[in-house]
């Protein structure tokens, strides 16, 4: 498996503001609002819940005490919290929430490798709608999916990593040739970003379609969410580039 770790950024012409500003957010709302991920009442009150969405009404469970079958180890699982205002507002506030340290250091790597590039491609203001429209179809597609399989309609999701694998989709549609440095094997090594992008969306894709009739979770991730926000990111970024912008980036 590839991961990258960066990339060939010599032609930006702007200080990536606003992808800074989107991580900075990422960190302090995991460390200050969710409390390194302790404050189950915050996460389990602004996280996106299928069944919320599709309803249109907020809903609050107990907490309840679970047994491990495999363990025999007992836990209590947090419940559903009130949600002030719209639920459909969820769909945005999940969005710059974690489940923990590894979840948000994973997706925080993705968006400063490649989120910088993008904003240099759009500009600050398209760049920023671009990520949170992505970020929404993303949400949209785990809860459509969730609900066209029959899954658990009353599983939150949260995480950044529907917006960033829709910066994921546009990068490869706007800089498919360029060189990212990638972790293979325990060696660091360079590939196109149309490899490296490529097999991270199989890898997706394949565990998407795995889960076909099961729950649209597997091992608590919303692969629908991930392939919703990749394609969206594909589809939408010729629309959000000016032409000039666009024609104007070095693919190399």
């Amino acid at each position: 498996m590839l991961f990258p770790i960066g990339d060939d950024n010599r032609d930006l012409t702007i200080l990536p503001v606003v992808n800074y500003l989107l991580i900075a957010v990422n960190v302090l709302v995991f460390v200050f609002l969710q409390g390194l991920g302790t404050n189950d009442t915050f996460t389990y009150s602004f996280s996106t819940v299928p069944q919320e969405i599709v309803s249109g009404r907020d809903v609050v469970t107990p907490r309840r005490n679970v047994v491990d079958p495999l363990s025999g180890e007992r836990f209590t699982l947090p419940g559903l919290q009130p949600t002030p205002g719209s639920v459909y507002f969820t769909l945005v506030t999940s969005m710059f929430m974690h489940g923990g340290i590894a979840h948000l250091f994973g997706n925080m790597l993705f968006l400063w490798i490649f989120g910088d590039n993008l904003e240099n491609a759009l500009g600050r203001r398209r760049y920023l709608i671009f990520y949170v429209v992505c970020g929404l179809i993303a949400g949209l597609s785990h809860v459509a999916a969730t609900t066209l399989l029959n899954g658990n309609m009353l599983i939150p999701s949260l995480g950044a990593s529907g917006a960033i694998s829709g910066v994921l989709g546009a990068y490869l549609i706007l800089f498919p040739h360029r060189r990212v440095r990638v972790l293979m094997m325990r060696t660091v090594t360079e590939v196109p970003a149309f490899m490296a992008l490529g097999l991270w969306f199989l890898f997706q894709l394949v565990n998407g379609l795995g889960i076909l009739g099961a729950d649209s979770q597997a091992g608590g991730v919303a692969y629908a969410a991930h392939i919703g926000g990749f394609v969206a990111g594909c589809a939408l970024i010729k629309l959000f580039g000016s032409r000039q912008a666009l024609r104007a980036q070095v693919t190399y």
